[in-house]
């Protein structure tokens, strides 16, 4: 068998969600010719997520396409300054300044009907006697909120099989953003109601990002998986050399 020609796509999920949000993408991928890698992000700190991811880049032999969906978009916009990463791709996703933290780009907007529905749970740190706080979507709501356009069926799954964030990524602010420096592509989800999608124009706006507009739900890669695809295969054939 002939190995795959061109870059490897690394695809970041995003927060009450993990890799199988790429379930339908990736086959449109795989069909295209890309090696496609979606790791499982830890979703206990933007910085340390971020180092995770960086690792798994750096472990590509060749160049990377690095995708990022929702809280994926802040994990890449810090990974991508790895030396491979050919280009960033957003998917309803945060694109952080240098300096800014994921609470302060929503806070300059309404808030999405997500800050409603969200439920803290502590959970245990290893070697210390604090607790951290873990933040989920209330399972009920999750699948108007996140999925509407999913099967509602596989939306049920999805409300119970949430990986949840852990409540200081929205805090740290982040130290780089890759977008300065690579080409970037993002994707606005017009129908979001976990992230207002004004929060997704702005950022990619402010990062003079090629941007392209899908009637989708949160998870788009879900629910428009082709119009994703295509998004990824745009940057794939933009930076070919």
């Amino acid at each position: 068998m002939s190995r795959p020609v061109g870059p490897t796509v690394v695809l970041v999920h995003g927060a009450f969600a993990d890799a199988s949000s790429y379930a339908r993408v990736i086959p449109e991928l795989t069909a295209a010719g890309l090696k496609a890698v979606a790791p499982a992000v830890p979703n206990r700190s933007l910085v340390d997520d971020a180092a995770y991811i960086a690792s798994v880049v750096r472990a590509v032999d060749g160049p990377v396409i690095l995708v990022g969906h929702s809280y994926g978009g802040a994990v890449i916009t810090l990974a991508g300054t790895e030396d491979n990463v050919r280009a960033l791709v957003y998917l309803a996703g945060y694109a952080l300044e240098e300096g800014e933290s994921l609470g302060e780009l929503q806070g300059r907007f309404p808030d999405s009907g997500l800050a409603d529905a969200l439920v803290y749970t502590p959970f245990p740190v290893a070697g210390s006697d604090e607790t951290g706080t873990d933040v989920s979507v209330e399972v009920g709501k999750f699948p108007a909120l996140f999925a509407a356009d999913v099967d509602p069926e596989l939306a049920a799954v999805l409300a119970v099989s949430q990986r949840p964030l852990a409540a200081r990524a929205f805090a740290e602010a982040a130290p780089v953003a890759a977008w300065k420096n690579k080409p970037s592509w993002g994707l606005v989800a017009t129908s979001d109601r976990t992230i207002n999608p004004d929060v997704e124009r702005y950022g990619y706006e402010r990062a003079g990002m090629t941007t392209v507009e899908v009637d989708s739900s949160h998870l788009v890669m879900l629910s428009q998986p082709k119009a994703v695809a295509e998004l990824i295969q745009d940057a794939v054939r933009a930076t070919a050399h």
